[in-house]
């Protein structure tokens, strides 16, 4: 089984997974690139399979009825995306230490990309959510 470990910024959130990670999966909806300023890039893994230090540190904003976003409340470092009703946590990639085996999937909600990049890798790209 590999565990990865991580943290935010300054340190105040730590978390450790067990288990294998899903690939990476760029968002590009308006939402992601309003609060990171680009789009995010995450994994995720099944709840039990995530440790969280310092979750007295965690603000959750309700996005939308269907979502809510994890940061940290000290920092401000984006940190989880959280589906309603689901089993799963999306946790940004940014926050594992080094090396940390993750591998790109595919790109989503790409109709919503922002109009001051482009997107040149080869990755399938999904107009809308994937799923």
């Amino acid at each position: 089984m590999s565990e990865n470990n991580g943290a935010c910024l300054c340190g105040g959130v730590r978390i450790r997974t067990h288990g294998e990670l899903r690939g990476v999966v760029f968002c590009h909806c308006s939402q992601c690139r309003r609060q990171t300023g680009l789009y995010y890039a995450a994994t995720d893994v099944a709840d039990e399979q995530l440790e969280v230090q310092g979750s007295d540190n965690i603000t959750w904003f309700e996005a939308s009825a269907e979502a809510r976003r994890g940061f940290c409340k000290i920092c401000g470092s984006a940190l989880f995306w959280k589906r309603a009703g689901s089993a799963k946590t999306s946790i940004m990639a940014g926050l594992f230490d080094q090396p940390s085996g993750l591998q790109p999937a595919h790109h989503i909600f790409v109709a919503d990309k922002g109009d001051f990049y482009k997107i040149e890798d080869d990755l399938p790209r999904f107009p809308g959510s994937n799923a």
